[in-house]
C-alpha cells in the first residue's frame, strides 16, 4: 500500500508540474510584458493559492467538480466519470494550487532579463518566437529549474487540497501526505515515522539543490 502512495505522489507531482512548466512559461512571460490595468487582477488571481486556506479552494473545486456544474458535467460527458474523487481531478486541483510557485518566480526572471537583446534580435529580423526561444529561455535556464523544483516539491506536500477533492482512496488518490495522516489516524505509528522521514529527507535534500543553484547563479 505504501508503495502505491509512493507511485501516485510521483505521477501526480511529475504531470503537475509538466502541465505547470507548458503553462506557467507563456502566463509568466504575459504578465511581466503586460501593461494593462487588469495585470494587478491577473497576478492576485494567479497568487491567490499562497494565501486563501487549501481547504477553502478544494471546497470551491468540489462544487465545480460536481455533475451538477458545467465544468464537471463537461467532463462527464466526455470521459464518463466524475472528477471529484479521482487522479484526473487532483492534477487540476494541484495545478490551480501550485501555479503561483511557478509563474512567480519565472515573471520575475523574465522581468530582469536585459530587454536590449530582444530589441536587438528583432532589429536583425529575429520573430517573436524564435527571439523567446533563443534568448529568452536560454537566458533564464537557472529560473525554470527552479520553478519546476518549485512546482513538484510543493505537490508532493500537499493536502488540505488532496484530501478535500481527491478523500482517502488507496492507488487512486491516496498521495503520501493522505497516507501519513491515515497512518496516525489509526496509530500505525511505524509507518507514519517512515513516510514523514521520508518526506523530511526529500525536502531537505531538495532545499540543498535549490539554494546551491541559487549561490552558483548568483556567484556568476
Amino acid at each position: 500500500m505504501l508503495s502505491a502512495a509512493v507511485w501516485l505522489t510521483l505521477k501526480l507531482a511529475l504531470t503537475t508540474t509538466l502541465i505547470l512548466m507548458v503553462t506557467g512559461i507563456p502566463l509568466a512571460w504575459k504578465l511581466s510584458t503586460m501593461r494593462s490595468r487588469l495585470r494587478p487582477v491577473i497576478e492576485a488571481l494567479v497568487g491567490l493559492p499562497l494565501v486563501l486556506p487549501p481547504t477553502v479552494l478544494g471546497f470551491y473545486l468540489l462544487l465545480a467538480f460536481s455533475p451538477n456544474n458545467p465544468p464537471g458535467q463537461l467532463w462527464l460527458s466526455i470521459t464518463g466519470s466524475t472528477l471529484a474523487f479521482s487522479f484526473s481531478g487532483l492534477v487540476v486541483a494541484s495545478v490551480l494550487y501550485s501555479l503561483p510557485f511557478v509563474v512567480q518566480p519565472l515573471q520575475r526572471s523574465f522581468e530582469q532579463l536585459d530587454h536590449g537583446l530582444l530589441e536587438a534580435a528583432a532589429m536583425l529580423g529575429a520573430r517573436r518566437l524564435d527571439r523567446f526561444m533563443t534568448i529568452v529561455l536560454p537566458n533564464t535556464q537557472r529560473a525554470l529549474l527552479l520553478a519546476a523544483c518549485m512546482g513538484f516539491a510543493h505537490t508532493v506536500g500537499e493536502f488540505g487540497v488532496v484530501l478535500m477533492i481527491g478523500g482517502n482512496i488507496p492507488g487512486e488518490t491516496q498521495v503520501l501526505s493522505i497516507a501519513l495522516f491515515d497512518a496516525v489516524e489509526t496509530q500505525q505509528f511505524a509507518t507514519a515515522h517512515t513516510i514523514a522521514g521520508g518526506l523530511l529527507a526529500f525536502a531537505m535534500a531538495l532545499l540543498v539543490v535549490l539554494y546551491s543553484i541559487d549561490r552558483r547563479g548568483n556567484q556568476r
